[in-house]
């Protein structure tokens, strides 16, 4: 009877360790899974899309669509586009053609696409000291504000912004210098609070003015001229040149802000609060705007 209890005794502990031992060999389909996880897309783009408040829409929807995290860096262009030259951003969103060119010729940066425009408008105290309200032409403005060394605050950071205030100054042949023209070095927001509080005159995309304009006490005095027009490129850092960049998230982000849908939500951006679109779409456009 003994030894039958011990059979028994040694028949079930052999079964138990099969078990067991099937359970521990055994691998769920599931959690055999390698699950990739997306590298990070650096995307670097200018002020005026961070402070505007396109990025806040825009990238969310990317990411979720896409699987993506982005890391935005929003800096001037001059420094977008030369962290572009030396492979420090996957993907750029800029507004200067003429230095978007150099990147371009020199396949630093590929896929470059027009996205989207707006216009540059300059800005001022009601009071306007200068009176360069309704004048056609921004270098006309420009004139009389040096004329009666009106305060004029700049960006001075070598952004789109201040590439194309630079390039009016020459056309208008003044060097502006003195106590009456200052740099803020900062991005257009910031620019556009300290010439509130000082009374001064600036330089501005239109679509960051008016969505800061119920915090500042400035007007839109000068406007429409041809040569204040403001366009959009984005383009990918050439991986030929930079391996390590996220070429498949650069891709896929270009791909996603040209697309006809996400280009109808930057028509329509802006619209609701400001009455107006701060951005036009311009995806697809092969001639100058």
């Amino acid at each position: 009877m003994k030894k039958h209890w011990i059979v028994q005794y040694l028949l079930l502990s052999m079964i138990l360790l099969l078990v067991l031992g099937g359970c521990g060999s055994t691998t769920s389909p599931k959690s055999s899974e390698t699950v990739t996880e997306k590298p990070d897309l650096l995307l670097v783009s200018t002020t005026s899309t961070q402070d505007s408040g396109l990025l806040d829409l825009l990238v969310p929807e990317f990411e979720k669509k896409t699987g993506y995290n982005v890391k935005t860096i929003a800096v001037g262009t001059g420094a977008g586009l030369a962290m572009g030259e030396k492979g420090e951003a996957d993907v750029l969103l800029t507004h200067s053609p003429s230095a978007e060119e150099k990147l371009v010729n020199n396949q630093d940066v590929i896929n470059y696409h027009l996205v989207m425009y707006n216009d540059f408008v300059i800005v001022g105290p009601t009071l306007d000291p200068a009176k360069i309200k309704g004048t056609n032409s921004a270098i006309g403005a420009l004139k009389k504000i040096y004329k009666k060394n009106s305060l004029f605050i700049s960006r001075g950071d070598d952004s789109g912004t201040h590439k194309k205030e630079k390039t009016l100054w020459e056309e208008a042949k003044i060097e502006p210098n003195g106590k009456w023209y200052q740099e803020s070095g900062s991005g257009q927001g910031q620019t556009l609070y300290i010439a509130s509080q000082k009374g001064g005159y600036a330089l501005t995309d239109r679509g960051t003015f008016l969505s800061l304009q119920k915090d500042l006490n400035l007007d839109v005095l000068v406007e429409g001229d041809q040569s204040l027009l403001n366009v959009y490129h984005v383009m990918q850092v050439n991986p030929d040149k930079f391996p390590k960049v996220n070429q498949e998230g650069a891709r896929a982000f270009i791909e996603f802000i040209i697309d006809p849908k996400t280009q109808k939500e930057i028509e329509e951006f802006g619209k609701d609060k400001f009455g107006q679109s701060l951005f036009y779409p311009a995806a697809g456009k092969r001639t100058k705007l």
